[in-house]
């Protein structure tokens, strides 16, 4: 992602390092800090909306004991915002980044294992299978609810100009999805898990509350294994649509913005795909698990 005001780019190592572009300088070292290894590591990061004048960024990682943690950390040190006990090694989500309201979101998964065995995503007492935010400059700093029914939402990002929402959330065996909220979040929301995969019924128990979000597009296992989400193009070859892939094909989609239409596999293919992101003059990039960042020029 752009480091704000200066032209370069920060990277996110898996295994606990930030390094800017070009130069490779290390900006932040938690590699003491973390486990790392399958889905765990240093996971996202996001810079305070007032970065630089306010240098405050924000880490989301598993520790060592393998939770999920956020800590803000500034030039006044460090303060802990959330720890979230993990029962399994996998569906940790963990991508944090801040919305167009200036409030920080985070994305958890439900904790692991297959089809949410304790129901956790559906159940509002718990954190895990939730999209959470939090106002980091007030006073209580407590966390709000925003949606339930996730399994490992991967990743999720706001359209600049709408304000639009957009979730994909990686499947179990049938369907990868990719959900829209139209204006951002404005009351509780539910995106189905485990109670849905994609649109297809897949548990018994009832729904938790919140509005029920039903994806805007999804694909089969013929396809690929694991989504990643990407974001609405501001420039170039795609712009006006949202762009996504898969982690296990590589293959890569994208639809219409605003309408949700079109759906349509891309040429481009890029195996291992770990995350899209975006520099300062807002062209799309691909991050690959192998190390390789790559910019979409035609």
């Amino acid at each position: 992602l752009p480091v704000p005001g200066s032209g370069e780019l920060a990277v996110v190592e898996q295994g606990g390092l930030v390094r800017v572009l070009p130069g490779r300088r290390i900006l932040l070292d938690l590699r003491d800090r973390i486990s790392t290894g399958g889905e765990r590591g240093l996971l996202s990061i996001a810079f305070h909306p007032y970065y630089p004048r306010d240098r405050r960024l924000y880490a989301s990682f598993t520790d060592v004991a393998g939770d999920s943690r956020i800590v803000e950390i500034g030039p006044s040190g460090e303060r802990a915002l959330i720890h979230v006990e993990q029962p399994y090694e996998n569906h940790n989500g963990g991508h944090v980044l801040f919305g167009p309201d200036g409030l920080l979101y985070l994305g958890l998964g439900d904790g692991g294992d297959a089809f949410d065995p304790a129901q956790r995503s559906q159940d509002p007492a718990t954190r895990l299978g939730k999209l959470l935010r939090l106002d980091v400059d007030a006073e209580s700093r407590e966390w709000e609810l925003v949606a339930l029914g996730l399994r490992n939402p991967w990743r999720f990002d706001f359209d600049e100009e709408t304000g639009d929402l957009w979730v994909a959330d990686v499947g179990q065996d049938l369907w990868e999805e990719v959900n829209v909220v139209r204006g951002g979040p404005r009351e509780l929301l539910n995106f189905g898990w485990d109670v849905y995969e994609g649109t297809e019924r897949v548990e018994e128990h009832e729904l938790g509350p919140g509005r029920v979000v039903e994806p805007v597009a999804q694909y089969g296992h013929d396809l690929g294994c694991s989504v990643t989400g990407g974001h609405v193009v501001a420039r170039g070859p795609l712009a006006g649509r949202y762009v996504y892939g898969d982690f296990c094909s590589g293959r890569i989609f994208s639809l219409r913005a605003r309408d949700g239409g079109d759906v349509r596999l891309e040429r481009l293919r890029v195996p291992q795909l770990t995350s899209f992101g975006r520099d300062d003059e807002g062209r799309t990039l691909v991050v690959a698990a192998d190390g390789r960042v790559l910019r979409v020029a035609r």
